[in-house]
């Protein structure tokens, strides 16, 4: 798996849990100190993701880290 299929599977992740758990991007975004476009960059793999960006991300859906990196 080269480094883009994993920020596109990563960013599926990160949508998936979102979306079950009835978030926007917008309310993600909020959560986390970020903007919608930098969550939707994200959750379409088009850019990468730092670990602070991502601990913040994990703890506002409620899950740990590892949980959203599959691959």
């Amino acid at each position: 798996m080269n480094i883009e299929e994993k920020r596109r599977t990563l960013g599926a992740a990160i949508r998936s849990c979102r979306e079950d758990q009835g978030l926007s991007q917008h309310q993600l975004a909020l959560m986390v100190g970020s903007s919608k476009s930098h969550v939707w960059r994200i959750e379409t793999g088009r850019v990468g993701v730092g670990i602070d960006d991502l601990s913040r991300i994990a703890e506002a859906l409620g899950v740990a880290v590892r949980d959203l990196l599959t691959f």
